[in-house]
């Protein structure tokens, strides 16, 4: 391709040459995506019951506090009718005060009421669901209660059935903050023992290089694979990992190389072959295929094709291969 003053000003190119660059050293390790577990909830009654209606569905994203799914229990009938009993009575003596009745009957009163109420809270309800039961009264008291949801998350699991009697502590929702994941990577023992907690890395999946942050490292040996998982926490705001991914990781371990690199939008594809367009004066631009190698931080490695010196086009490849592309056709 040969353009004039103009035109390359007009296409926006710019050029500039090849040197060596400073890159972080990186070691690479196959990942896994996972959950972050300590953002990860599972929602599980506290008393048995049988469930009556389901508020929420695979895939929903709910607000801490919001039901999740309507239980009834003969443990929580009960209590709420114990609560309905002592608040009355409860009501009644402080309206006589301590001086119109014993300490002991007072006292009394008073614990019988803290005590169906702390009862009713470890069952799981709310202090918001307890006051509207005492606003209802023996309505009320009827064992049915909404299990609501402890934190805001999306929910990823719900294993349950409609009129299914479910056990303390069977698991019938799990809910997890989407706004950070876990990527596990699997390393030999020798390259993780250079892995250091507040380390940096990178997951490459879906065309992106998505930053991330070392949060710790095994301290056992997997004994199928003989790796050691090492954790890494990446920002997942955009929504670009989800758990069960397969991705590629780097890790910067401290120190650093120089090599030739460009820019990652001075290399184009042409033929399904990495090109870059060298400037070879007066106007004068010729693809000359590349091999390429790791990117790192929006540069990448040329391991062959160019030498230290070429100029190169560091912006408008694409305006120039578009160009050479209708200018093949106009050949036909």
């Amino acid at each position: 391709l040969t353009l004039d003053a103009a035109t390359i000003k007009e296409v926006g190119i710019a050029v500039d040459k090849l040197a060596l660059r400073t890159l972080a050293d990186e070691l690479k390790a196959p990942g896994e995506v996972r959950a972050d577990a300590y953002s990860t909830v599972l929602v599980s009654p506290r008393v048995e019951a049988q469930v009556l209606a389901r508020k929420a569905r695979l895939g929903d994203v709910v607000k801490a506090g919001q039901p999740l799914v309507v239980l009834s229990s003969v443990q929580v009938a009960e209590t709420q009718g114990a609560l309905i009993v002592a608040e009355q009575d409860w009501q009644r003596i402080a309206a006589l005060g301590p001086q119109a009745v014993s300490a002991r009957r007072y006292n009394e009163a008073k614990v019988q009421r803290d005590q169906a109420r702390a009862k009713l809270r470890a069952y799981g309800l709310s202090d918001g669901q307890i006051g509207a039961l005492l606003r209802k009264g023996s309505a009320g008291a009827d064992g049915s209660f909404e299990l609501l949801a402890p934190t805001s998350g999306r929910i990823t699991t719900d294993e349950f059935l409609l009129g299914e009697r479910v056990e303390p502590g069977r698991a019938l929702f799990t809910l997890v903050e989407e706004d950070t994941v876990w990527v596990v990577a699997q390393m030999a023992p020798a390259e993780a023992e250079r892995i250091r907690p507040g380390g940096s890395a990178r997951i490459l999946v879906h065309d992106n290089a998505i930053a991330g942050t070392v949060i710790g490292r095994s301290h056992q040996t997997d004994e199928r694979t003989r790796t050691v998982p090492v954790r890494i926490e990446v920002d997942n705001r955009k929504d670009l990992l989800h758990p069960g991914e397969l991705v590629e990781v780097r890790l910067a371990v401290g120190g650093s190389t120089q090599q030739l690199a460009l820019p990652d939008e001075a290399i184009v594809l042409l033929q399904n072959q990495p090109t870059v367009f060298v400037a070879k004066g007066n106007g004068r631009f010729e693809p000359v295929a590349v091999m390429t190698g790791d990117t790192r931080e929006g540069w990448t490695v040329i391991a062959q094709g160019l030498k230290p010196g070429d100029r190169y086009v560091r912006k408008g490849a694409f305006a120039l291969k578009a160009r050479l592309l209708r200018s093949q056709l106009g050949e036909h």
